[in-house]
C-alpha cells in the first residue's frame, strides 16, 4: 500500500504545481483588471447646463454625453460626442462653439475643442479650425493650428490665433486671403 502512496506522489505534486501556477495566471489577470483607466466619478447623458453670474445667463452648454474625473489628480470634464455652447456677454449678444469633442481642465480653467471646431457671433463672423482652446478666466480662444476666418470683409486663412469670445481683438499669424479694406 505504500508503494501506490508513493507512486501517486509525482502525480500530486504535479498536479498542485500546476494548480499554483494557474492561479498565480489568474492572479496576474485580476491584477490588470484592477489598473484601470480613470473611472469618472460622474457621467451624464443629454445635458443642458446653463451658467450664471448675479442672476445672469453668462452660458448654455448642450452635450449628448458629460464624463466628469473630479477625484482624479488633475481633475477634468469631458465631452467625448461634442458639445454645443453658447456664450452670453454684458449685451445679451451671443457667441456659438460647436465641437466634435471637448475636455474641461477644472485646475486651470482651460477648454480644449476638438474636431471641426466652429465659432461664430450674430456679426456673421465665423472661425473654422480642427483645434481650439478656450481660457474661460480670461474669456479668451487660442490655436496654434490651421484656420479659416469668415466676415463681412471676406475670407481669411492662417495658422494660429488668438482672439477675445467677441472677435473685437484677434491677434492671428501666417495669414492670407481676401480681405477688403476700409480704406
Amino acid at each position: 500500500m505504500k508503494r501506490a502512496s508513493q507512486n501517486k506522489l509525482p502525480y500530486l505534486a504535479l498536479l498542485l504545481c500546476l494548480l499554483i501556477a494557474s492561479c498565480e495566471g489568474n492572479f496576474r489577470e485580476v491584477q490588470k483588471m484592477s489598473v484601470s483607466e480613470f473611472t469618472p466619478s460622474g457621467d451624464a447623458d443629454s445635458i443642458n447646463l446653463k451658467y450664471t453670474d448675479s442672476g445672469r445667463i453668462t452660458a448654455n452648454l448642450i452635450s449628448p454625453k458629460m464624463l466628469d474625473y473630479a477625484t482624479v489628480e488633475f481633475p477634468y470634464t469631458e465631452f467625448p460626442n461634442g458639445i454645443h455652447l453658447t456664450l452670453f456677454d454684458k449685451n445679451g449678444k451671443q457667441t456659438l462653439i460647436d465641437a466634435k469633442y471637448a475636455i474641461s481642465h477644472k485646475t486651470t480653467n482651460i477648454i480644449d475643442l476638438q474636431g471641426d471646431v466652429k465659432i461664430s457671433n450674430q456679426n456673421g463672423e465665423l472661425l473654422e479650425t480642427e483645434q481650439l482652446y478656450y481660457d474661460q478666466k480670461n474669456e479668451w480662444f487660442f490655436t496654434e493650428k490651421k484656420f479659416k476666418f469668415t466676415s463681412l470683409k471676406g475670407v481669411s486663412y492662417g495658422e494660429g490665433i488668438d482672439f477675445s469670445k467677441d472677435f473685437k481683438k484677434v491677434n492671428s499669424q501666417k495669414i492670407s486671403g481676401q480681405v477688403q479694406s476700409s480704406e
